[in-house]
């Protein structure tokens, strides 16, 4: 309880850190083009959380949205490209402010645990739409195999955000070992009702734990900074 407690703690204060520096000025083409990609994304969560995926078309997406559907199609192509931005979305809300220090001496497991709680933080307003796209997967498996893809590439973020060495053949051993881990606790998250993600944060703890267990040592050994 001690343990996470702190961890608790500290992820609060991580939360309100800032990135350093700011970003780079972009022209008005592009600005315009992200707020497009914006307002089809949440389109489309909001279609999925009140009548599920299935229901998420371009065409509801571009109506739901106020955009014609040269508009939609010029940011966001396809349904799977609107998964893409989301996990985008996601990834960069989950990394921000997450830096590799040489003197942290928080080991990857505790790391990970910040980390991937931090995800799930930035997927928690958007939670109905989750559940329901986790629900409609098994009746489509080609979107399962490209979301499971994009889950791989947003776990491997994850793990390089904690040091893990991602890289060779081994490294992909370590993202498949970190992702059957997520989607654990996916569930779980799903399922928490509680106002601080106590279930999600237990069983992201016993997770691990159990990882760190069945890994070999060289497996989740931090990366030189």
């Amino acid at each position: 309880m001690a343990r996470q407690q702190k961890r608790s703690a500290r992820r609060t204060k991580a939360a309100g850190a800032k990135p350093r520096g700011a970003p780079s000025p972009g022209g008005a083409a592009a600005r315009s083009q992200a707020s497009l990609e914006d307002r089809g994304v949440d389109a489309a969560l909001a279609i999925a959380a009140e009548e599920g995926w299935r229901a998420v078309t371009l065409a509801s997406v571009a109506d739901r949205a106020g955009m014609s559907l040269a508009e939609l199609h010029a940011v966001l192509p396809s349904n799977g490209a609107i998964l893409d931005a989301f996990a985008r979305r996601i990834d960069r809300a989950t990394l921000a402010g997450v830096e590799l220090e040489a003197t942290d001496t928080g080991t990857v497991r505790d790391r990970l645990f910040d980390v991937m709680m931090r995800s799930f933080d930035a997927l928690q307003p958007h939670r109905a739409a989750v559940a329901a796209l986790v629900g409609d997967l098994p009746r489509n498996p080609l979107a399962a195999f490209c979301q499971g893809t994009r889950m791989l590439r947003s776990v491997a973020w994850m793990a390089a955000a904690a040091g893990v060495n991602t890289s060779g053949a081994l490294g992909l051993v370590r993202v498949h070992a970190i992702a059957t881990a997520y989607l654990l606790v996916l569930r779980a998250w799903l399922g928490d009702e509680s106002s601080d993600k106590s279930r999600t944060m237990a069983t992201l703890d016993r997770v691990l734990k159990n990882l760190e267990m069945l890994a070999q040592t060289t497996a989740f050994r931090r990366r030189p900074a």
